[in-house]
């Protein structure tokens, strides 16, 4: 089956995106898909899974100490399931759905972010949802949502702006005293500040095309000071995977995320991310599909993938328009 029609033969979410960036569908036909993403398939799985009270997930989360889990259960009802457990909490189903390409306008989808404005609220302080908290990484993210979703968030813009490192970037552990930003951290808000900006039109591009430069400098995933790759994750404690494809990626960084990022933001592509480029490349099996890699470990409403090591629909989309996006624009030796 050639490649395209193996991606269309799937779930709205996929074929409208596949129509959009891999095909020459009219604007009409693009729509009419993705109109279908709320009311049939994993879109409308997601918003029916949603409670009367607004969170989504219902069950406890995984207690690493005794400490957590007393936590836990201090934390006031509004305030369980907000971001654990992962991934079948509010803000990662919130996730999925602006992933997915729900319609903001969509009946069920106004219904169920309003549902999340009005009773929601986070873990660290029982801060409003949308008002976001302390951390960029979920600020970042809420933003991105906030923005999608057509919800105000301008407040958390105004504190991730302020909160912007010397070395262009951001990091979750800032208030705890780091002073170098994160890779992870980064991309989540890069991606807050781009829809944001098309979202509201507002100028934010200075602070965000410094957020890029922190990943161009690095050639996606190295080091800036001796420029060898990236191979002890410090926020995981765990070996890199950066160069490893995950999805949904939530809130790891891996370089065909960042990638994508570039091709959304409509970046000119240079030579800094040739190295990345042949790496999308080199994934490409002999059907012209990219496989799943990397499944972070965590509990899932239902399947949007296939297994580890076989042919992914998301990662062969997202790999297919990143080649085109580097194909198609001029590269600047």
């Amino acid at each position: 089956m050639d490649v395209i029609d193996w991606l269309l033969d799937s779930d709205p979410a996929i074929r409208w995106q596949v129509l959009r960036d891999l095909t020459d569908a009219p604007a009409r036909q693009v729509a009419a898909e993705r109109a279908r993403v709320a009311n049939e398939g994993w879109g409308s799985r997601l918003l029916a899974l949603q409670q009367p009270h607004g969170q989504w997930a219902s069950g406890l989360p995984a207690f690493r100490s005794e400490a957590e889990e007393r936590w836990w259960h201090s934390l006031a009802p509004d305030q369980h399931g907000t971001l654990f457990p992962m991934w079948t909490s509010t803000a990662w189903s919130l996730v999925l759905l602006r992933i997915f390409g729900a319609e903001p306008d969509h009946p069920a989808v106004r219904r169920a972010v309003g549902l999340v404005r009005e009773n929601v609220r986070w873990e660290h302080d029982g801060e409003p949802f949308f008002a976001g908290e302390v951390e960029p990484c979920i600020n970042g993210r809420t933003v991105a949502l906030g923005a999608y979703f057509g919800v105000e968030v301008t407040p958390i813009v105004e504190r991730l702006l302020g909160e912007q490192m010397a070395d262009g970037g951001w990091n979750c552990e800032q208030e705890n005293g780091s002073t170098r930003a994160s890779f992870h951290t980064t991309i989540d808000v890069l991606e807050g500040l781009l829809a944001y900006e098309q979202a509201t039109g507002r100028d934010v591009r200075q602070a965000r095309l410094r957020g890029q430069e922190y990943l161009l400098e690095r050639r996606m995933a190295r080091r800036l000071s001796t420029g060898e790759p990236i191979e002890h994750d410090r926020t995981t404690g765990a070996p890199a995977a950066w160069t490893q494809f995950s999805f949904p990626a939530y809130w790891h960084y891996d370089v065909l995320r960042g990638l994508d990022y570039l091709r959304a933001a409509g970046s000119t592509p240079d030579v800094r991310v040739a190295e990345a480029i042949d790496l999308v490349r080199s994934k490409r099996d002999a059907d012209g599909r990219w496989p799943v890699e990397n499944p972070h470990p965590g509990e899932l409403h239902f399947a949007i993938d296939d297994h580890e090591g076989r042919p992914s629909r998301w990662n062969t989309l997202r790999a297919m328009r990143v080649l085109t996006w580097f194909e198609n624009r001029h590269v600047n030796d």
